[in-house]
């Protein structure tokens, strides 16, 4: 019998999720059984740390994820069908390459950072994009014969069948093609198109939302005054590179604290949001008490026990959720600080468990076992700290801002809050369990895309996805500088008298600028993918925009995410058919998956994804002709 051809793989997108999906592959490899496999690594930018991790940015971009919380290796937590192939977290990996232990090739702008790597540390993006290209390279190493790579510095430019055509006029054959497509680019919406074209009418500039690294705000002026919609990570990365990055220096002070020297070259930042505030500072410490129960009120046995077929998410999901939130919290408190409560933890755990979430019990029972109502967590408050509060002038405002701030640096560098480590960790826990919330179908249509997807997923990362706290201290030495003003909570932007104008519900007055910043990345949107690739398909009818149907109208709401069928991440076209060889992983797919890497021993679902896909694939190579 003549041997079979090999199978060919084209994974669209080389960055560490489409790696990672390699490293599956080769873990795998013992369903190949006697047919090779070729895979093709599609992407412009280099293998491994792909585009969003790529060495050739800033120097003084860092990571919001402390070292020993990032790993791009399966281990014992994952539930899988593969093996587990363990691996070094960042940290470890630094560490071993410092001594000697590991063969690393590792850029001279990085190596004094990697030697000096602590666990509290928040790494340059460049160190990263140095442990994605050695795990890359791992990759290839321990691949077993039976499978080759093959790299293309190029972009996917179009698919016709089994053939994936490439930006530099070549093409390649594909018995199956994996979409790793990361956060989507998007076009401008419908309300970013009025301003695009209200900024050329009247000479403005107007930058919508983008990945900062990748937008080139040099049209900016010294001294210009900007308005900045967007007080997360993107405004993080815009603040440092339009400071720091044109020159200024920041001096630590003998008593801490910060100073600014400006360069000169500073435009002056009029920063504002829906909340007003900056997310909270990334933790320092770790836990004290007893190891925490997780998922212990919010599991796939709770949210299959909820009553009816169209879930809404704040009024029957999130109450599920609020009490995952206040067991960590409480857990950590009774067990680590029991000086600062009432009841013996058993006592506490047991009658807690039996009240729903916010009762008239439940408050009383805090009441009596908390009896310092600044240790009894507040979700509200949490949630929306300037809800109500009004200030008469910008000035008065940002005094309070700035005590905001360094309360928030205080509590996330003192292990006497340590039970907000425990809320933590119980919403990383949450956020792991919602796609089986999704995958069940029953939340109701507009529920899931407005407060799942859109209001749960920026408490997410307004709490638990925030900057290293040195970029907070950043921010109180530029505001001290004038190099930075606070808009406030419910930040307005109108185009008006041939300007941009803020105003806010924290204090009155407006601030008028030449120039705005959508400081945030576009939220997934298969209708305005900036992509040819996906647009291509989109418009043949090949790759669909998920809706969610609403289970008791059937009204359809589209999500803007690729749709995949959850279960083997399969691309779903337009009338809802599974494709037999096309696969697409990513946060902005149905499945709605974290980062490529991850926190160790937290059972990722992005490991999950990978490993599944892996198998899904092996089985096309080893089927019958």
């Amino acid at each position: 019998m003549a041997e079979r051809a090999p199978f060919t793989l084209a994974v669209v997108g080389a960055g560490p999720r489409g790696v990672g999906v390699l490293e599956r592959l080769g873990a795998n490899s013992e369903l190949l059984r006697d047919r090779r496999l070729e895979v093709h690594l599609i992407d412009p930018f280099p293998p491994g740390p792909g585009r969003v991790w790529r060495y050739d940015q800033s120097p003084l971009l860092r990571m919001n994820s402390m070292p020993e919380d990032v790993t791009m290796f399966t281990d014992e937590s994952v539930k899988m069908t593969g093996p587990v192939r363990a691996g070094p977290t960042l940290l470890e990996w630094a560490r071993k390459v410092r001594d000697g232990e590991l063969d690393a090739e590792v850029p001279p702008d990085v190596v004094a950072e990697l030697t000096a790597l602590d666990s509290f540390d928040f790494p340059t993006r460049r160190l990263q994009s140095a442990y994605l290209t050695w795990f890359y390279r791992q990759v290839l190493g321990d691949l077993p014969d039976g499978i080759d790579v093959v790299e293309h510095a190029a972009r996917a430019v179009g698919v016709d069948g089994r053939t994936v055509s490439l930006s530099d006029g070549t093409t390649v054959p594909a018995d199956a093609v994996v979409f790793t497509v990361g956060h989507l680019d998007a076009e401008p919406d419908e309300r970013e198109r009025e301003l695009v074209t209200f900024a050329a009418r009247h000479g403005l500039a107007y930058y919508p939302a983008g990945y900062t690294a990748d937008v080139d705000y040099s049209g900016i002026a010294p001294g210009e005054t900007v308005l900045v919609r967007g007080f997360g990570l993107a405004f993080v990365d815009l603040m440092l590179l339009l400071t720091e990055g044109r020159g200024g220096r920041f001096e630590d002070l003998p008593g801490g604290g910060l100073r600014y020297h400006p360069s000169g070259a500073e435009p002056v930042l009029h920063v504002g949001s829906r909340r007003g505030v900056p997310y909270h500072a990334k933790i320092g410490y770790r836990l004290r008490g007893k190891p925490l129960r997780l998922p212990r009120f919010f599991d796939a046995y709770a949210m299959d026990g909820l009553p009816g077929q169209a879930l809404d998410f704040r009024a029957d999901v999130w109450p599920l959720i609020a009490k995952e939130l206040a067991w960590g919290y409480y857990s950590e408190l009774f067990t680590g600080h029991p000086d600062r409560v009432n009841l013996d933890f058993v006592v506490f755990a047991d009658a807690f468990a039996d009240l729903p979430w916010d009762s008239p019990e439940m408050r009383d029972l805090v009441a009596r076992a908390v009896p310092a109502e600044a240790d009894r967590l507040d979700l509200d408050r949490l949630d929306r700290p300037l809800e109500g509060r009004e200030f008469g002038s910008a000035e008065e405002f940002g005094k309070e801002l700035r005590e905001y701030v360094e309360a928030d640096l205080a509590r996330r560098a003192d292990q006497a809050f340590s039970a907000d480590l425990g809320a933590f960790m119980a919403l990383l826990s949450v956020y792991g369990q919602l796609p089986v919330l999704v995958q069940k179908g029953r939340l109701a249509a507009s529920s899931q895309v407005s407060d799942m997807d859109g209001w749960f997923h920026g408490f997410f990362s307004y709490y638990a996805s925030g900057p290293p706290p040195r970029r907070l201290e950043e921010l109180l030495a530029l505001h001290q500088a004038g190099v930075v003003s606070f808009a406030g909570a419910d930040m307005r932007v109108t185009a008006e008298r041939d300007a941009f104008v803020a105003s806010s519900a924290s204090y009155p007055g407006e601030v008028s600028a030449r120039t705005l910043v959508e400081a945030r990345l576009p939220g997934p949107s298969v209708t305005r993918a900036a992509d040819g690739l996906l647009r291509q398909l989109r418009d043949t009818g090949e790759l669909a925009e998920e809706t969610v149907a609403d289970p008791v109208t059937g009204a359809l709401l589209p999500s803007g995410r690729i749709h995949t069928r959850v279960s083997d991440s399969r691309l779903l076209d337009g009338t809802g058919q599974p494709h037999p060889h096309r696969f697409a992983v990513g946060p902005h797919t149905s499945a709605r998956s974290a980062a490529a890497f991850t926190r160790p021993r937290t059972n990722a679902s992005s490991f999950r994804q990978n490993d599944a896909v892996a198998r899904e694939i092996l089985a096309l190579v080893s089927a019958p002709s």
